[in-house]
């Protein structure tokens, strides 16, 4: 089976949501699917059996764009979702990511070595317990390593049919545009959100005019935008080590939000389902994958589908919250190092 061809395993979810096409080889998602970092623990606690209680839930509704990483729980949310999976591989779009290494104490690696990528593939489709990777992401560019030899050996991973389409991710304009000679990119996957997205917008000229597909992670701000984070008590976990959940950061992009949250209440809808309806506006080239551990949090994303904005509403939005608006960095100071490379 070539990239371009319709997968054998794959087929709708029960329900019928929107999807949208990522890249021009076929590859169609449910234009709202599930970002399954927090599945993992990573923004509070999560039991397994609840989170694959909740991928099957998702997939009931129609969601089939599942998101992981080999980073999410260092091999546990691919396992996890491995497991969730059985018996219903042939619903879903299954995509994971590699490129990021563990170092105790430290920030996290990056390898693109083609060695390196070789050997994560192979763990990640064990972990998963699939014989192909639908959607395989260079989690980070590896400054080290020419993009040209870390695509060169995914697309070697496609010609052994271990995995269907590439995609990269916080990749910058040139970095893409170098990979998709070598291969081509269904996807290129970026924070985006209306509180974030001056770096998204800029790539997204890149993967417009190449055909490749966009796919937001974070765009509900990693839950500014939900109106759930009212003050700096709401804040724990992962989140306070980000620049705009603290201090003066916080206060500035909480009044942001408050604004979002008054159109909301004169729409009908919830802070999250304007924002999100807000971002699947901007193009049928975005898709966007929020992550929760929760039913009625899921089905409130959905929810965003049934959003209609008029060209008023959408401009209406942007400019309540302005492009570079936003108070304090995307990522920690560590973090920002290996983003948008």
């Amino acid at each position: 089976m070539t990239a371009t061809e319709k997968p054998e395993h794959y087929s709708p979810g029960y329900h019928s949501l929107e999807h949208r096409s990522l890249g021009t080889g076929g590859l169609r998602v449910s234009a709202i699917g599930l970002g399954c970092m927090s599945l993992s623990g990573i923004y509070g606690s999560a039991e397994d059996a609840s989170s694959e209680d909740l991928v099957h839930y998702a997939i009931d509704q129609g969601v089939d764009h599942f998101d992981s990483s080999d980073m999410y729980g260092w091999g546990h949310n691919e396992t996890l979702l491995g497991r969730a999976l059985k018996g219903r591989r042939n619903q879903v779009v299954l995509a994971t990511k590699f490129g990021q290494t563990r170092r105790e104490g430290q920030p996290n690696g990056v390898d693109g070595r083609p060695d390196y990528v070789r050997s994560a593939c192979e763990a990640s489709l064990k972990r998963l317990g699939t014989d192909v990777i639908d959607l395989y992401y260079q989690h980070r560019v590896d400054p080290a390593v020419p993009i040209e030899e870390t695509v060169g050996a995914m697309a070697d991973l496609v010609r052994q049919g271990k995995v269907r389409f590439l995609g990269l991710s916080e990749a910058r304009p040139e970095t893409i545009r170098r990979a998709h000679k070598v291969h081509p990119i269904a996807a290129v996957q970026t924070e985006y959100s209306l509180l974030y997205r001056a770096e998204a917008e800029e790539t997204r000229e890149t993967t417009r005019a190449l055909g490749i597909g966009f796919v937001a992670y974070s765009p509900l701000g990693r839950g500014l935008l939900t109106g759930t984070i009212r003050e700096l008590a709401d804040i724990s976990g992962r989140r306070a080590d980000f620049p705009r959940f603290q201090g003066e950061n916080f206060a500035h992009n909480r009044a942001l939000v408050q604004q979002v949250e008054a159109m909301a209440a004169g729409k009908g809808c919830t802070p999250s389902q304007l924002v999100l309806a807000w971002l699947l506006a901007q193009g049928q080239d975005v898709a966007a994958i929020p992550g929760t551990r929760h039913r009625h949090r899921l089905d409130e994303n959905i929810g965003a589908l049934a959003v209609r904005l008029s060209p008023g509403e959408i401009a209406r939005l942007a400019e309540i919250v302005p492009a570079g608006a936003a108070a304090g960095t995307r990522y920690p100071a560590g973090g920002m190092q290996t983003v948008y490379l």
